[in-house]
């Protein structure tokens, strides 16, 4: 390895330079990002002052981040933190990282959420959905009341989702489910978002996902709808009269979950409203149905 040097731009230009030569996607980001996230220096800081000295312990830190990121380990699993909906969170190979297009469903879910509603996260992972939603709707919309459950198959899911909870300061009740299996109450407000990639489908992802993100968080079997089904068909004994349930769904997936959606009969159901979101960029609602009287609204 070359020879380390303990000045900032120097350092940052040989770390840039190292990540390219690994062929890692937005190198110089990621290289700036570790070195901030090593100093704590701000941007303003490194161009007031780019001959700045860094002591050797920061510099063999920062060598050995870069050289975890060149083997594709995540940024976020380095400094075991990613931010979502404006809030810190943990996160380690436990958990799948929050992604800035789930934070879509989380902002359609604040302009239904009231006070003293029931909700439930199903697939919780690091409980980044349910604790923003419930955070955020204290803290800017004086919503209080509401009584929270998350719900996830994976044991080491949860210790993350409870300590970003504890650390975040929201009271949540953490379950440890197969989908319903364990959960007995019905609620006002479901949000989920669970696997949906379809099993041959993963081997072709960055190797930052297929490698890293945990397996159970991504597979969603065959077809990518195995969880729809099952949240689909379990959860109508689980909504209350007005509820919503909400999905975060796979970009070519929008016509198959409607189809389970209406065979499960809820078209025949009232009071129930359905939002379903579309992945990856500028959210759509793909379909809301108004069940009024047994009346029925289909929207795109």
């Amino acid at each position: 390895m070359k020879q380390r040097t303990l000045k900032l731009q120097r350092i940052y230009k040989e770390g840039s330079a190292y990540l390219e030569s690994r062929q890692i996607p937005d190198a110089q980001i990621d290289a700036w990002y570790l070195l901030e996230y090593v100093t704590g220096i701000s941007r303003a800081s490194y161009y007031g002052n780019p001959e700045k000295n860094i002591s050797e312990e920061e510099a063999k830190r920062y060598w050995e981040y870069l050289e975890k990121r060149a083997r594709r380990i995540p940024f976020q699993h380095i400094t075991g933190s990613q931010e979502f909906m404006g809030y810190e969170f943990l996160v380690n190979e436990h958990v799948l990282i929050p992604r800035q297009d789930t934070e879509n469903l989380v902002e359609e879910a604040l302009k239904v959420i009231r006070p003293d509603m029931h909700v439930l996260d199903m697939c919780t992972g690091s409980g980044c959905i349910l604790i923003s939603l419930l955070k955020y709707a204290a803290e800017r919309k004086h919503i209080t009341g509401v009584k929270a459950v998350g719900a996830d198959i994976s044991a080491d899911a949860l210790e993350v989702a409870k300590k970003n909870a504890q650390r975040l300061k929201v009271p949540v009740i953490w379950v440890q489910s197969d989908i319903f299996e364990n959960v007995s109450e019905s609620f006002d407000l479901i949000v989920s978002n669970p696997p949906y990639i379809r099993t041959e489908v993963i081997q072709g992802l960055e190797d930052e996902v297929k490698l890293h993100d945990p397996w159970i968080a991504l597979d969603g079997h065959e077809d990518g709808l195995y969880f729809y089904r099952r949240i689909v068909s379990e959860s109508i004994s689980h909504l209350n009269d007005g509820a919503w349930l909400m999905f975060e769904i796979g970009h070519d997936q929008a016509e198959d979950v409607s189809k389970l959606m209406k065979n499960a009969g809820f078209c025949n159901r009232k009071f129930f409203i359905i939002v379903i979101f579309y992945h990856y960029g500028v959210i759509k609602r793909l379909f809301e149905y108004k069940m009024k009287q047994g009346d029925s609204k289909l929207a795109f």
